[in-house]
């Protein structure tokens, strides 16, 4: 079997799935659709209410996201190929989607790029983060709009982003020096906020 028979052979297998098990298309729509603003969510929350270490973490999502972004036009630059409904038949197709290049998933890499940064800087029950990941990977097929291709793609080019992200940029003195320029930024804006909580919860 070649590799392009591979590809549409494990896409059919996953997409069928859709239609041997409808009850599970809706978590995989809210997977590969809405997601995306969980991470943001949550991205946010772990900015406001960490350390520099969990602002460099951060940090070294979004720079690795910025990489892996780049590094995935480029392999869409040497290898094209369109969504699977554009290609197949008999696609089941769950959600609207343009016709493009789908080479690779730019969901599977914001995701992995983010996922994966969290992990390296947070082992134990951070592979949480990398579970999820591969969950938005599969909903992307499971919906009809990733091959496997696209999918293994975007986790690869953003685990070898995050990776050497992770060994690069938390050694940079300038990005310290910056996130506790930061933080003391912060801090001057909300000590106004806190002092006059203190004096509030004084008089009660």
């Amino acid at each position: 079997m070649s590799p392009t028979e591979t590809n549409v052979h494990l896409f059919r297998m996953i997409n069928d799935l859709g239609k041997q098990h409808a009850y599970l298309n809706p978590a995989a729509i809210f997977i590969a659709e809405y997601m995306v603003f969980i991470l943001a969510l949550a991205v946010i929350v772990i900015w406001i209410t960490s350390n520099e270490r969990g602002r460099m973490m951060v940090v070294c999502g979004m720079t690795t996201f910025v990489i892996a972004e780049m590094m995935g036009k480029f392999a869409g630059r040497l290898h094209s190929n369109n969504q699977p409904f554009a290609e197949l038949t008999r696609v089941n197709q769950l959600i609207e989607k343009t016709v493009d290049n789908s080479f690779p998933s730019d969901h599977t890499i914001l995701f992995f790029s983010f996922c994966v940064s969290f992990w390296l800087f947070y082992r134990g029950w951070q592979v949480l983060w990398i579970i999820l990941a591969f969950l938005v990977g599969i909903s992307r097929i499971w919906v009809g709009v990733h091959f496997p291709a696209d999918v293994l793609a975007g986790a690869i080019i953003s685990i070898i982003a995050g990776w050497t992200v992770y060994m690069v940029v938390p050694k940079i003195s300038l990005v310290h020096a910056l996130l506790a320029r930061y933080g003391k930024f912060e801090q001057m804006v909300l000590s106004p906020l806190t002092k006059s909580k203190q004096k509030k919860s004084n008089k009660l």
